[in-house]
């Protein structure tokens, strides 16, 4: 039906006679000249239509934003005074000779341009016309053009692109699973996977020692900006390579991609422990592009009677630390209580500070309401160890480290937003050397990342010191968003029985969850490992957007809703008697019990 696209027409194409088919972006009359832009998914490109084709101008004439056309003409050259150099197409345009109508169109619902400001909930209930944005067409674009070059990078080094299961057994990975009701089963439930997890594990038992997909994952958790019920992973296992072999393959292909689809060259990827970046950034996945550092000053507010200061920093599992932003010294007392609300929702109680105006005048050169309750030997001997200068503030947190990780660690990527400080470019790095437990809150463990992951000791080690004990994982971070994370699984019957049993998992209950996982174990499973990419985190950091579901086609709410299509919905009695599901009546439960009170 056509010959070319709108966006592919150039120079190159002039005295070409071209059939081209697309929408109106815009339609102008001048003068007894129509000029219709015309847009596709490559681009759009400029037609003209004068009256000298009577018929196809008079069907111009009826046209109008968002009509569908089929239109055919001689590509020219624009005279100089009319080239258009902010159009990939404004050095020619297209004089019509014939046009149809293949479909008109009601008045879109908002406008389809870069600066729209209609509300999210408003483009996602008309996605259809939303993704017709150039914008919007080129992120999609951007991502087509990622999983192919993914997909080109793995099958060149080896991986074979196997598919696994959607409907398989509920299993505890850390979020709550989608429940799939089976009819020729009553009463039992499948489960959408949170992640191929077991069944990539068994592939590698099964022999095929590299295997890759482009997998669909559910977790009916709650949403954020980067989170989605249903989500997409490049995922990744491999036998017989180790943690340093698996990290530089991917390494290797993030590198390349970067290259092949933005022209970026990815510096170095440094090795940090989980253990430094929580102390140094008070988080998992630190933005280095961001200079600011936690310090830690327990040791000087021991010296101190302030309760606030002294009790973390005497506590084994609490922390004083300081945030030292240069410049900051300007920052207004509304600033300041508006840091403070917002380290609130990370727990934190409070947010001291100290400005520093005149360094060289001591003590008196400072400013703060905690100076007061601080020996003037403490406070110098900071001010030498934060390295202060006039014209800096200090924030502490003092509480149990991980409320003062979690909060200082968010206020140093919010001061470093506000202000100015978050460098160009990419930081990508590597976090390895990940606690193989952290305390669930009750007294017993709870696995960091998954009950698959391989402790980096013996299982009689790991039985007798779980909490010291260090996994084999590892996370890629790039820009202070984890990208992908993976370790080397447990391939030995005996650590991952020793594991269940840390984890409170009796003999019968893993038996009855990972039963066909501890066979599989028992019959030569090789060494192996791998690694999970979140796709659509890592295609929302290459096309700059703000969330993920800028860069998913059809993505759902905040309450995990579609309301496109109105999803979830209702279904019908005979379906749920087909399924032997009977559901409660929500409006009678209420009703009875406002009665009860």
């Amino acid at each position: 039906m056509r010959s070319h696209y709108c966006g592919a027409l150039g120079t190159n194409n002039i005295d070409e006679t071209v059939t081209l088919c697309g929408w109106v972006d815009r339609r102008r009359d001048h003068g007894g000249v129509i000029f219709l832009d015309l847009r596709d998914r490559d681009g759009i490109v400029q037609v003209v239509f004068d009256p000298d084709t009577e018929e196809h101008f008079q069907r111009a004439d009826r046209v109008r934003p968002e009509y569908v056309l089929k239109v055919t003409g001689r590509v020219r050259a624009r005279s100089e005074a009319t080239v258009n150099s902010a159009m990939a197409t404004g050095e020619i345009e297209v004089l019509g000779k014939e046009l149809e109508i293949l479909n008109s169109a009601a008045t879109p619902p908002f406008q389809l341009d870069a600066h729209t400001t209609v509300g999210e909930d408003v483009r996602l209930k008309y996605r259809y016309m939303d993704l017709r944005r150039p914008e919007m067409q080129n992120r999609l674009i951007l991502r087509a053009q990622i999983t192919s070059a993914i997909r080109s990078f793995l099958d060149g080094a080896g991986f074979l692109d196997i598919e696994t299961p959607i409907l398989t057994r509920a299993t505890p990975e850390g979020a709550r699973d989608y429940l799939v009701p089976s009819r020729t089963h009553p009463g039992s439930f499948f489960a959408l996977p949170q992640s191929p997890q077991l069944f990539k594990q068994l592939l590698m038992v099964s022999g095929f020692d590299r295997y890759y997909q482009v997998a669909k994952c559910f977790r009916d958790e709650d949403l954020r900006a980067d989170r989605q019920p249903e989500f997409t992973q490049i995922d990744i296992e491999t036998a017989f390579l180790d943690e340093d072999e698996i990290m530089s393959i991917t390494e290797r292909m993030i590198r390349e991609l970067f290259q092949s689809v933005l022209s970026v060259e990815l510096g170095d990827f440094p090795r940090m422990s989980y253990a430094e970046a929580m102390e140094r950034y008070g988080s998992d996945k630190p933005d280095l592009r961001i200079p600011l550092e936690l310090v830690s000053v327990d040791d000087l507010m021991q010296q101190v009677d302030f309760k606030v200061f002294r009790g973390p920093a005497d506590d084994p599992d609490g922390r004083v630390a300081a945030l030292k932003v240069p410049g900051g010294a300007k920052i207004s007392r509304k600033e300041i209580d508006d840091y403070t609300k917002y380290v609130s929702i990370y727990g934190a109680r409070g947010l001291a500070w100290i400005k520093v105006n005149d360094l060289a005048a001591g003590v008196e050169g400072l400013q703060s309401p905690i100076l007061k309750f601080m020996p003037e030997a403490v406070v110098i001997e900071m001010m030498t160890r934060l390295q202060a200068q006039d014209g800096d503030i200090i924030f502490f947190g003092a509480d149990k480290s991980a409320v003062v990780n979690e909060s200082l660690g968010a206020l140093r990527l919010k001061v470093a937003e506000s202000m100015g400080l978050v460098a160009e470019g990419w930081a990508p790095l590597w976090v390895v050397d990940f606690p193989m437990f952290e305390d669930d809150g009750s007294g017993g463990w709870t696995p960091l990342h998954h009950p698959f992951t391989a402790p980096a000791c013996s299982p009689e080690e790991l039985q007798a010191n779980p909490g010291t004990a260090l996994s084999r994982a590892y996370d890629m971070v790039l820009n202070g968003t984890e990208l992908g994370g993976g370790s080397v699984r447990i391939h030995q019957h005996e650590m991952q029985e020793t594991v269940f049993r840390i984890l409170g998992i009796s003999d019968e209950e893993a038996q009855e969850k990972f039963g066909f996982l501890l066979d599989a174990l028992q019959y030569g499973a090789p060494p192996h490992g791998g690694l999970a990419f979140g796709l659509d985190r890592l295609v929302m950091l290459m096309t700059g957007s703000q969330s993920i579901r800028d860069v998913i086609a059809f993505p759902k709410t905040q309450s995990a809703a579609c309301v496109m299509t109105d999803a979830p919905g209702e279904v019908s009695a005979q379906q749920l008697r087909e399924l032997n599901i009977r559901l409660r009546q929500a409006k009678q439960e209420a009703a009875a019990a406002a009665q009860d009170e």
